[in-house]
């Protein structure tokens, strides 16, 4: 979509400051990389080198971010929040797909399903028994929605997500290709010489504004229900547990494993690769850095790192005293050699 600068401008907040307003915009770009045409955004002062050589039409800068030496050819579009501008410029210039509210002649719907009238389903999905979507979700190709299933308003899946009996999603839900939401929690008893599955019979529930990643796997609660709480947003290859608990606001990135049974409280952050054992409690505000293996409960607007996870100023200067054993060690054996020097004299 094209538009000139001043629209531009009028639509993200911003004041034009320099050059020809009125030439066109039609995409977004990195500031290393934007063109004639383009918009870009400066944010952070290592960057600013970037200004004086850039072919960029337009760039987004903060209202008292200091530059110099700015092309002619370049407009500065002055704003409070230079970010959110750039990225409401970039849901202008680049809209997402649209799909038109219809069914797909290859689509499998029960005749029990309800459906409003402006909602998609792509071909090869399949709606089963007692499901319900809201207004303007899109159901899209190959996406598998089992009994009872209940989507709220605005939703979107994407090609080939399972979502299974009983699951509950809110308003304003994005959930990616090949994630898995419903499926039985990973609950066994050993007796008599072999692993004995525990029936799981809970659901899944999802608030709203929630987005989900590619192929990650929520499991359903075990008799209760696996919570997750509005506005959260969980990563690509996420594994979440039967029965935890996920408050609202809380980022979960790639590769993380969250064990059955968890209560993560809102705005939490769990990194890249952290692992979290069952029955641990993640306080609010806190954040488990990447790689960190958490078997406690941790702090509210605390900060934790390492395996076993701790506090990160003190597992810091673990990992300093560790890099430092070879010296120590060869330390000490250079006094060992002088003590029993000084034992034989």
């Amino acid at each position: 979509m094209a538009m000139t600068i001043n629209e531009l401008a009028s639509a993200c907040g911003a004041t034009i400051e320099g050059g020809n307003a009125d030439q066109l915009i039609n995409a977004a770009n990195d500031i290393t990389a934007a063109q004639v045409g383009q918009v870009t955004q400066l944010t952070q002062a290592r960057y600013r080198h970037y200004l004086h050589t850039s072919q960029a039409s337009a760039c987004f800068v903060a209202t008292d971010f200091d530059v110099q030496d700015v092309p002619t050819s370049l407009i500065l579009l002055r704003c409070t929040d230079p970010e959110m501008a750039f990225v409401k410029a970039v849901e202008i210039l680049h809209p997402s797909a649209d799909y038109s509210a219809t069914i797909a002649p290859q689509a499998v719907i029960a005749n029990s399903a309800v459906l409003p009238e402006n909602c998609h389903v792509g071909a090869f999905a399949v709606v089963n028994d007692g499901v319900e979507i809201g207004e303007n979700s899109e159901i899209l190709t190959g996406v598998y929605l089992g009994k009872n299933v209940k989507i709220g308003k605005n939703c979107r899946l994407y090609p080939y997500v399972v979502v299974y009996d009983d699951v509950e999603i809110g308003d304003n839900v994005i959930i990616h290709s090949g994630a898995i939401i419903g499926a039985d929690g990973f609950g066994y008893k050993f007796r008599n010489g072999q692993h004995v599955k525990v029936p799981q019979i809970g659901n899944v529930v999802i608030g709203n504004n929630v987005e989900i990643g590619a192929n990650t796997c929520v499991d359903r609660g075990a008799l209760g229900s696996t919570v997750i709480g509005a506005g959260s947003k969980i990563d690509n290859l996420v594994q979440i547990g039967h029965n935890n608990k996920i408050g609202q606001h809380v980022i979960v990135c790639g590769q993380t494993g969250i064990s059955g049974s968890c209560t993560i409280e809102n705005y939490a952050i769990l990194a890249g690769s952290a692992g979290i054992a069952d029955h641990v409690k993640i306080g609010q505000g806190a954040v488990v850095m990447a790689r960190a293996g958490v078997a406690n409960d941790v702090a509210p607007k605390t900060q934790v790192f390492g395996s076993p996870a701790k506090e990160k100023r003190v597992a810091y200067r673990e990992q300093v005293a560790i890099s430092q054993l070879p010296d120590l060690l060869k330390t000490i054996k250079e006094l060992e050699v002088r003590l029993a020097q000084l034992e034989k004299n």
